[in-house]
């Protein structure tokens, strides 16, 4: 791997990572209801399950769904219904009156095993191993892999540190019900380039 093609790949990892998505949402998210302590594991099976995500697709998985075509729009059902799924439990996390909470912040499991069904978690690492390990070699597909999980991790920590930051502002139990809705609405809205690819 050339050192221009390194430094491509590092800010590619960097933009995908720090950009707003379905995992960055549930983030801010998970940093307003519950802070960033109980939200570590979250980010920590993001960072470990996606470069675990990048180092399978590069080795060989993406050519098991080319040889399988419905593969793609079984993916594409399953990752809409669960992300309507967490939208929901987003708009509902805000406590009424007197009341802790809804729910817990999402699991390192759950986070690890959400990014098999993120589109655009799926986007991100066909990019990386199509793009950035032109001859597909192990080692180049490792480096994409550690890089990611190098850039990823303190990319999403950062909306979670956004999240937390806002729950001050969202000490009202209406303020929070909004924001939680708002942040559901957003999740919905990122299905777009899914439902509707161009």
């Amino acid at each position: 791997m050339t050192h221009d093609i390194l430094l491509a790949l590092i800010a590619f990892a960097f933009v995908s990572s720090i950009t707003p998505g379905p995992n960055n949402l549930m983030l801010m998210a998970s940093g307003a209801n519950f802070g960033f302590r109980r939200t570590i594991p979250h980010m920590l099976g993001i960072g470990l399950g996606f470069t675990l995500m990048v180092l399978l697709v590069g080795a060989g998985l993406v050519q098991l769904f080319d040889s399988y075509p419905v593969s793609y729009t079984v993916l594409k059902l399953v990752s809409v219904a669960y992300l309507l799924y967490l939208a929901w439990k987003i708009a509902h996390a805000a406590p009424t009156k007197g009341e802790a909470a809804e729910g817990k912040p999402m699991t390192f499991l759950q986070a690890a095993a959400f990014q098999w069904v993120n589109p655009k978690a799926w986007a991100m690492a066909l990019t990386a191993t199509t793009a950035y390990t032109p001859d597909h070699t192990l080692q180049a597909i490792v480096i994409v892999a550690l890089i990611f999980g190098a850039v990823n991790l303190p990319s999403v920590s950062t909306w979670t540190v956004l999240g937390q930051q806002m729950a001050r502002v969202l000490t009202n139990p209406r303020r929070l019900v909004a924001f939680n809705w708002t942040m559901a609405a957003l999740l919905v809205a990122s299905l777009y380039p899914v439902l509707w690819p161009n």
